[in-house]
């Protein structure tokens, strides 16, 4: 089984808010081929278009009262339960506001049927060990739901780059040992400071997708990753709409092309097949579609 770990819809651009107009080629998402990020066809239909080549699409929410942005979680669940067998949802919230993220984490579980929550620390503007969000992650680890960690730095100039580095995350793993987390994009750029974390800490791994926009990084992270003995740790994303999963697809199993005529040395090809087939729904204790179907 496939499982895409990350991606996004939303019906206007305008719901990333006014941050997103400013963001440049950060958010925007510049990508080698000269084109951009096609952040005007980012709606439900391209998104479920775009996730045929995988069997499970995990699509998030998002909310930062810091930068007016606002992906409902009513609207992501009303797209997964249009596509139940292929769809799995994460909430968005945002401990800046702990009361109202703690009510609609609790919403999300029992009226939306999420399965996991995600949150931004440099988009939402909080410190990942902050005592607002510790309470957040409390109530998920009650919950039994995953947390996913974005770096934020796509969303424009207002984010805080000191709140996204994952080494920040070693004090809520530590604290939360039994939490699952992912963090999206290997913690882009700093995709060192996530592998150690994925050696250090059981349950937290890291998806690729942002990560596979940049071919170069990408094998340099995945060769290390593999040097450090985490590739288990890793699983598929696309980071739709910033890409498609053929896309990723493609640049996963061609990464080995740079060291072509080079005395470099390859990522395993097994290894990265087991990145794309790896059982991401065991690794974030999720319930497959059909299992909660048939509950």
């Amino acid at each position: 089984m496939i499982v895409d770990c990350y991606t996004h819809f939303w019906d206007s651009p305008s719901q990333l808010g006014p941050a997103s107009a400013r963001g440049g080629r950060l958010f925007t998402g510049h990508r080698p081929d000269g084109g951009a990020a096609p952040l005007n066809n980012a709606g439900p239909d391209r998104h479920v278009q775009a996730g045929k080549p995988v069997d499970l699409t995990i699509v998030v929410g998002f909310v930062s009262a810091h930068l007016e942005a606002k992906i409902p979680n009513e609207r992501v669940a009303e797209h997964v339960n249009r596509h139940p067998e292929r769809l799995i949802g994460f909430a968005g919230v945002d401990p800046s506001r702990p009361q109202e993220a703690l009510d609609e984490l609790s919403r999300a579980q029992n009226d939306l049927g999420l399965a996991g929550i995600a949150v931004a620390p440099a988009a939402q503007n909080f410190h990942p060990s902050d005592s607002r969000a510790m309470r957040v992650y409390a109530k998920a680890v009650e919950f039994g739901m995953p947390v996913l960690f974005h770096p934020g730095i796509w969303v424009g100039p207002e984010i805080r780059l000191d709140y996204a580095r994952p080494f920040l995350l070693d004090e809520v793993a530590r604290e939360f040992p039994e939490m699952r987390m992912l963090l999206a994009h290997m913690g882009l750029p700093w995709m060192d400071e996530t592998i150690f974390l994925l050696a250090k800490h059981e349950h937290v791994y890291a998806e690729i997708s942002g990560l596979l926009r940049h071919p170069w990084q990408a094998y340099q992270s995945l060769l290390s990753a593999h040097e450090q003995g985490v590739m288990d740790k890793l699983l598929f994303g696309s980071g739709f709409p910033f890409s498609t999963a053929s896309e990723c697809i493609d640049t996963l199993f061609s990464i080995n092309q740079l060291c072509q005529g080079t005395n470099l040395p390859m990522v395993p090809r097994d290894q990265l097949r087991a990145i794309l087939h790896r059982d991401a729904l065991a690794a974030l204790r999720l319930r497959s579609p059909a299992t909660v179907a048939g509950a």
